[in-house]
């Protein structure tokens, strides 16, 4: 029913509200909006004014003309819509029981009632409308973060041009208050960014130069410059915008079911009113057709299911919209009703309840200070890559005054090499034997990854170097415990001892290291024979895509997640804290309860009045709040979805 049209880049900025029956409304955002509305209420309040004191010019011709006048501006529109989906082969909608039940209402003489449930109507849309645009207005934020220019470094200048022009590698200049049009890395000292329309996270981001910055923050403070490393079809908004605007149009079963049930639903109610009408004829002895068919009218007007076709897709979309807003990104409603139904929780360990981002955590020189210890070491790692060495790299006192030489890798075993004319090796305890350096013992019981480093063939010491983990992790197993994520399991590719480490600290039971991607998507094959496990995974890595895919519901971590990861998943946590999982599934089951909250307002309503009203014991006025009445109170309930805050 609603639709968040796909934009591309350049197009402007679309919105429509689509009913199921091919009926598109605009927002309401002017007065011209709701001048029918209020022309026809005018009028009606004038006329049924006019019948209440009995003024004599007011009858006859003169008062069906002034009451199809005060129809003509709300209820042109809806016949119109009947009559263009009856052409297309779709007779039994709501516009044709509109249409029919207040024609057939002015035909019996009911004039005011006629106008009154069309109008009632209007304004029901003009609140479904209002409803629509308020639950896309955190969506619709991601949108207005696109960035429109970059000051691109070309012929020794800068100058602006369109974002989709910029190639990988070209320097990007950023002034204060403005987006950044692209994923890049910051080429100036530091800079701080306001990463709440990705991330919804309100505090400023401060990053510093070499690391990641993305499209659509905001620079905060000074003049920056960048260097691009996507083009902007790959870059993280164009992402997050591509997922947010298919989002919608992966309906969940229930919004599924509602709208297959209005098709089925409605013709039985036309058929049940045509009895109501004819019927009582044959056993009824006073019977009066006009009596019989007013009471037909009544029940046409109360069968529509309005209430259902507006509330149920909007309660979704709210959801949809509330949890943008905390930067937790659904691919569509089914994931919010899957999300509401988990179990069991499978994890990654790197970059999901770690950092990923190596520090060291212990130093221990033997025979040597500290600092001339790490001299010799930082030498040696600086003539390789690998992520060790970088962390080690980052110690605070880094010694210039040495120069490593005839630096050679020994393959699965480390480095070889001359600083300060002394023989330096640097790596695993097997390099340390293959050279027959003794050392300490207490070396085997540290499951970290260690750096062991000996010089002029004796051991030196060692660097304990260990993966931290994030702020939100413990408090999230705590969290999905209480909310009855019973079974928790950690999956890793890293070694079983380090796996074990981190999941006792976690106060997870069960962790298996050393895995391989198959490995993993076993594990969860093996969970998924027990009908009764509904498993989501959560990872960040390419190695994580099979079983993402093959979960219940995937879960990447969008910020330093790898894009397969993000591609396959079905849901996206922008900020990479695991306590957004926690937050996801409150407001899946917010959105479900109030989801069934409407279903069960809009049918026990309406039987109720359906019942009256097929006994003569409900007007037309009773008729217009079992339909519009109640739509209003369901799209209400659906609002409040916006309004609700949710901690981790």
């Amino acid at each position: 029913m609603l639709n968040l049209k796909y934009l591309k880049p350049n197009s402007e900025v679309e919105h429509s509200h689509d009913d199921g029956h091919g009926h598109s409304g605009g927002q309401p955002n002017n007065f011209k909006a709701y001048l029918p509305a209020i022309i026809s209420f005018s009028m009606l309040m004038i006329g049924i004014g006019l019948d209440y004191f009995d003024i004599a010019f007011f009858k006859d011709w003169l008062r069906i003309v002034w009451y199809g006048i005060a129809y003509f501006p709300v209820g042109l529109p809806v016949v119109k819509e009947g009559w263009e989906s009856i052409k297309k082969g779709d007779v039994f909608t709501e516009f044709f029981l509109m249409s029919i039940a207040t024609i057939g209402a002015f035909i019996i003489g009911e004039y005011p009632e006629g106008v009154a449930v069309m109008l009632f109507y209007a304004v029901g849309e003009l609140f479904q409308n209002a409803a629509v645009t308020k639950a896309k207005g955190n969506i619709k934020a991601l949108l207005d973060v696109r960035p429109n220019e970059a000051l691109v470094y070309r012929n020794n200048n800068y100058i602006s041009v369109s974002p989709e022009t910029v190639e990988i590698g070209e320097k990007v200049q950023v002034r204060v208050g403005e987006k950044i049009p692209l994923d890049g890395i910051l080429l100036s000292d530091k800079g701080s960014f306001n990463t709440a329309a990705l991330t919804g996270e309100s505090k400023p981001d401060t990053i510093a130069k070499g690391e990641k910055v993305f499209a659509g923050s905001i620079n905060m403070d000074g003049v920056i410059e960048i260097e691009s490393t996507k083009e902007f079809k790959d870059s993280s908004i164009a992402r997050i915008l591509d997922m947010v605007q298919n989002a919608t149009a992966r309906k969940s079963k229930t919004e599924l079911f509602i709208r297959q049930f209005a098709r089925i639903y409605t013709p039985i109610v036309v058929f049940l009113a045509i009895g109501v009408t004819f019927l009582p004829y044959f056993f009824v002895d006073d019977y009066v057709f006009r009596g019989w068919l007013y009471r037909a009218l009544i029940f046409l007007v109360i069968s529509c299911p309005c209430a259902l076709v507006i509330s149920v897709p909007l309660g979704y979309f709210g959801g949809l919209g509330a949890a943008s807003k905390n930067g937790i990104l659904f691919k569509g409603a089914s994931f919010l009703d899957a999300m509401t139904k988990i179990n069991t929780l499978v994890m990654d360990k790197t970059g999901t309840v770690t950092k990923g981002v190596f520090k060291i955590k212990e130093i221990k020189a033997i025979g040597w200070d500290e600092k001339e210890f790490m001299k010799y070491l930082m030498e040696m790692e600086e003539q390789t890559t690998h992520p060790i060495a970088k962390a080690i790299l980052e110690y605070k006192d880094k010694g210039t005054d040495y120069e490593a030489s005839e630096v050679s890798e020994i393959a699965g075993k480390g480095l070889k090499g001359i600083v300060n004319g002394k023989t330096v090796l640097v790596g695993n305890k097997a390099l340390m034997i293959a050279n027959n350096i003794d050392v300490l013992e207490e070396t085997e019981t540290i499951v970290e990854s260690i750096v062991l480093v000996a010089i002029d063939a004796k051991f030196a010491g060692y660097v304990v170097i260990a993966d931290e983990l994030k702020d939100d992790a413990k408090e999230t197993i705590t969290a999905l415990h209480k909310l009855g994520v019973k079974n928790i399991m950690m999956l890793s590719g890293d070694k079983d001892s380090i796996t074990q480490k981190v999941a006792s600290e976690l106060n997870i039971e069960i962790a298996k290291g050393g895995l391989l991607p198959e490995d993993k998507l076993n594990e969860v094959e093996v969970l998924k024979q027990n009908p009764e496990n509904k498993i989501a995974f959560i990872g960040d890595g390419i190695n994580d895509a099979p079983v993402l895919a093959a979960s219940d519901v995937g879960i990447a971590m969008g910020g330093l997640g790898s894009d397969v990861a993000i591609e396959t998943a079905d849901v996206v946590i922008q900020t990479d804290q695991p306590s957004k999982v926690v937050k996801a599934i409150k407001i899946s089951r917010s959105t479900r309860k109030i989801v069934w909250q409407n279903i069960i307002l809009a049918f026990g309503v309406k039987v109720i009045v359906l019942i009256l009203g097929a006994g003569g014991l409900a007007t037309m006025w009773e008729a217009v709040f079992a339909d519009v009445g109640v739509a209003l109170l369901a799209i209400l309930n659906a609002i409040r979805l916006q309004k609700m805050q949710w901690k981790d």
